[in-house]
């Protein structure tokens, strides 16, 4: 559930804060109490260091942040937050400081979603999505505990990301279940006493000790994708501890699971239609058929050859084997973005796959190439992703319970029912020690989402509004496209947005805006 990356890091492949001394609810005055009483006044009340981004001579993005004016600091917050006097660990964190001091709002906490995705490069890009309003605030980006440039989690997995299809068959499926255990294995081995703090409730109790930090009294959020329930999980945590909160691509917390794909499986089938309708219309340019049956039908043939044989796509050193497993998770990435950039790129991956499927040989982009190295040999974010989802809430734990959904979903459909179906490490974690947060305060926060979002969908939009009864809803009508605000274009989502962010002042009611171009 990471959303698709503002400009300034658009990776192919994807997260609030307050102080202390708030009288202003009972809630707020009790909070501060017991911060003092537990010992974590301490890091409330740290002082940053503030200093380049540049972590050595190969830190591009670093220098890149460096030129645009952004500042880093480590924050140090205690593992378990039950044991302040225990172990501790850093979160990284930027900020683009506010440059219009004289009209200040004040300071804005960025996720981009995951659980695992960071946000530390990624003020420069808002501050520009923020226009006119920009320069008002402090723009604060962070890499939640163990991803990124935080205290890391390495569980030694082999692979860049474990959200894989079960395959077309009994045999594929077992060897997932065996996969995913032996991930679920090495987590444990190598990281036992850490994994049970990997949570979204201990990500938002760190987020108030940055704003402790900062010095701010309250802050505004503004978060993407799972940002959405992290930020949720923050305003029932912290109830009056934030300002202006925009939850876009939004998840109600119920939506929010170890399997987070099978809600929107409806959605990634209307938006994989769609793609194909576009695709179809350009049969002189990929070939891949002249109607949109004909395009799905070339996908099916291309899954079912990489079920027969791992399909061998690019040259040399720079050449990876793909099997039915891992085929279907190109196409949930892709059609997360209906832009035709977006979907030019996977029309010119599936001409690939399909001559690989034919026995041809095959050239990758620099763009396919850098998408497989990420999923198949990566960074740790796929380890981060499953100790979040995993220490959130529990999984089912029996395999078959896996294989019994999955052959229900097979028939209508064939090619995303065993990827949002498949099992994953969570069926052989440890239950999480928490409860999972309920909605129990409300929150007048901006909500904004697409009718067509392939990923949190918007009937998850709506009762995460329904839910909040204070807050307001910005639907996008007629888009397939997961995150909106910044990233896809639509003037009308950005300006709304902005007002917001300038203003403070909610719509009066519900907005809609229009996709733009179709």
């Amino acid at each position: 559930m990471i959303a698709p990356r503002p400009a300034v890091r658009r990776a192919a492949a994807a997260g609030l804060a307050l102080a202390a001394c708030l009288t202003v609810s009972p809630a707020v005055a009790s909070a501060a109490t017991d911060r003092n009483a537990t010992g974590l006044d301490r890091y409330y009340r740290q002082h940053l260091a503030w200093g380049t981004c540049v972590k050595g001579p190969d830190d591009t993005m670093g220098r890149d942040l460096e030129k645009a004016g952004v500042q880093c600091a480590d924050v140090t917050v205690p593992l378990d937050y039950a044991a302040p006097g225990g172990r501790t660990i850093t979160v990284a964190i930027s900020r683009l400081k506010a440059t219009d001091t004289r009209h200040r709002i004040g300071a804005i906490l960025l996720n981009n979603g995951g659980p695992g995705g960071t946000a530390i490069d990624s003020p420069p890009a808002i501050r520009q999505a923020m226009k006119n309003v920009g320069p008002r605030y402090d723009i604060v980006g962070f890499d939640p505990r163990f991803t990124g440039r935080s205290t890391p989690l390495d569980c030694g997995w082999p692979v860049g990301t474990n959200i894989l299809s079960a395959g077309l068959s009994r045999a594929s499926f077992e060897r997932q279940v065996a996969f995913q255990k032996n991930l679920a294995d090495k987590c444990r081995t190598t990281n036992a006493s850490v994994l049970p703090h990997v949570t979204t409730r201990n990500t938002a109790r760190d987020m108030d000790v940055i704003r402790g930090a900062l010095g701010e009294r309250k802050i505004s959020y503004l978060g993407y994708s799972y940002g959405s329930y992290l930020g949720t999980v923050y305003t029932q945590l912290f109830p009056g501890r934030y300002d202006r909160v925009v939850l876009d691509g939004a998840l109600a917390p119920d939506d929010y699971t170890p399997r987070p794909l099978r809600n929107a499986l409806r959605e990634n089938e209307q938006a994989l239609s769609a793609w194909a309708d576009w695709a179809a219309r350009r049969d002189g340019t990929y070939g891949l058929g002249r109607t949109r049956a004909e395009v799905l039908a070339t996908i099916g043939r291309i899954v079912t050859a990489s079920a027969r044989h791992p399909l061998t796509v690019g040259t040399g050193q720079e050449s990876f084997r793909l099997d039915d497993t891992q085929v279907p998770l190109l196409l949930f990435v892709a059609i997360a973005d209906d832009t035709d950039p977006a979907r030019a790129q996977l029309g010119e991956q599936l001409v690939v796959l399909r001559k690989a499927a034919a026995g041809q040989p095959t050239r990758l982009s620099p763009q396919f190439a850098a998408l497989l190295r990420l999923m198949l040999t990566g960074e740790h974010s796929g380890e981060a992703q499953s100790a979040f989802l995993c220490g959130d809430k529990p999984a089912p734990r029996d395999p078959e319970s896996y294989w019994r959904d999955f052959q229900r979903s097979r028939a209508k459909h064939p090619l995303l029912g065993p990827l949002v179906n498949n099992i994953g490490p969570c069926a052989f974690w440890d239950r999480p020690r928490e409860e999972p947060t309920r909605v129990r305060h409300d929150a007048p926060a901006l909500i904004v989402a697409a009718t067509g979002d392939p990923c949190t969908t918007y009937r998850s939009s709506l009762d995460l509004h329904g839910l909040l009864p204070s807050s307001k809803l910005l639907t996008l009508k007629g888009a397939n496209r997961h995150a909106l605000y910044g990233q896809y274009g639509n003037s009308c989502v950005d300006a709304k947005v902005n007002r917001y962010l300038a203003t403070g002042e909610l719509p009066a009611g519900d907005e809609t805006c229009v996709k733009q171009g179709g």
